[in-house]
């Protein structure tokens, strides 16, 4: 079935569809990690957002369901230079293309996706049209015009209900802005009783909880299209240790006075070099991010930075002076990408055991 990618700039591409037909629309954005597709269409922090990988081959080896970071694709739509419909792997349980249209995600292949990059690359992330219909320009336009960006999206991929995970360890708070499974994986691998809550849980209902520490998950879009949490957390980081992730980390930048600003084209991939200033070590890292933390804004705040993005020197991790309160811009859970950084959760459950000495001494 022929397809159309049409850019809100009025550029064209025809190519061929896979996964459900119709129509969708979102976001642009791009992907450069060779694999992990599976686990990038999965997460969360893509709900809104067409997704185009620049490595030329997608699905080489299937899909299972060990490998889901959430339950569904928030995605708006996947395209790539070609899907492969014979996977070999040996967890292999189906292809990619039939995972899509079991989910109704449109997919389109066959054309340039570097192509496609470059312009975003120059012009910036833009919306995106993605069709197997047949359909005119003038209709195309409409859709674009009819997008609405300015969704909660966190609302949309949070959970609706409170729901505890049982562990022996230190009982962790994770507020679900778009949680991937894999930061929870890291949680329970370190013993934590966690108890999920959905976004805008009251620091009345945090609070009667009563955990040894926070962890603020990643998420989609904007962060200061949740003012009413950034309030909570600016509450939250007084009492207890937090450790934010992604849209966490650009949460406490907010509630602790700093500011945030959308990026032209984004992060979103498995190699991205991040230097770590108090560890004088350079990681590889996963990430996927539309925004960043304004640096200016975080001077004179009792903010420390303590990692930065080797390739543009944006902010990639930062610490408070005095409270157990840090954060990283990008995934140490990794899935898909490195895991080197998974020191981080050490850290987290380290800064929870000293603020219970304290409050013991």
């Amino acid at each position: 079935m022929n397809a159309t990618v049409y850019l809100e700039d009025g550029t064209i591409f025809n190519g061929k569809g896979f996964g459900k037909r119709g129509t969708s629309v979102g976001e642009l954005v791009f992907n450069t990690s060779m694999t992990g597709y599976q686990e990038i269409v999965t997460d969360p922090s893509y709900a809104g957002q067409i997704i185009n990988m620049t490595y030329p081959l997608i699905g080489n080896y299937g899909v299972n369901k060990t490998e889901n970071e959430s339950k569904k694709i928030y995605a708006k739509g996947l395209i790539v230079k070609s899907i492969c419909e014979s996977p070999s792997n040996f967890m292999n349980e189906k292809t990619l293309s039939s995972m899509l249209e079991e989910m109704g995600i449109v997919g389109v292949q066959g054309l340039d996706t570097r192509s496609i990059t470059k312009k975003i690359r120059n012009s910036g992330t833009m919306k995106c049209v993605i069709t197997t219909e047949n359909l005119t320009i003038s209709e195309l336009e409409q859709y674009i015009k009819n997008y609405d960006s300015s969704k909660n999206y966190v609302q949309e991929v949070s959970t609706e209900k409170i729901y505890n995970i049982k562990g022996k360890g230190h009982k962790v708070v994770l507020m679900d802005f778009g949680a991937k499974a894999n930061i929870i994986e890291n949680l329970k691998n370190r013993g934590c009783d966690i108890t999920v809550v959905p976004y805008n849980t009251s620091l009345k209902k945090i609070m009667e909880i009563n955990p040894d520490g926070i962890m603020l998950s990643n998420g989609p879009g904007d962060p200061k299209d949740v003012p009413e949490v950034v309030e909570t957390v600016k509450q939250l980081i007084k009492y207890k240790t937090t450790f934010g992730i992604c849209l966490g980390h650009q949460i406490i930048a907010l509630a602790l006075g700093g500011n945030t600003y959308k990026m032209k084209f984004g992060h979103r991939g498995g190699n991205h070099g991040v230097y770590d200033i108090e560890k004088d070590k350079a990681y590889i890292t996963s990430q996927n991010h539309g925004y960043a933390v304004d640096r200016d804004s975080i001077k004179n705040k009792d903010i420390i930075i303590t990692h930065t993005n080797l390739n543009d020197d944006t902010v990639e991790g930062m610490k408070h002076k005095f409270l157990p309160v840090f954060s990283v811009q990008f995934h140490p859970e990794g899935a898909p990408g490195p895991i080197d950084s998974a020191y981080l959760f050490d850290k987290f459950i380290s800064n929870m055991d000293n603020s219970i000495e304290e409050q013991a001494i």
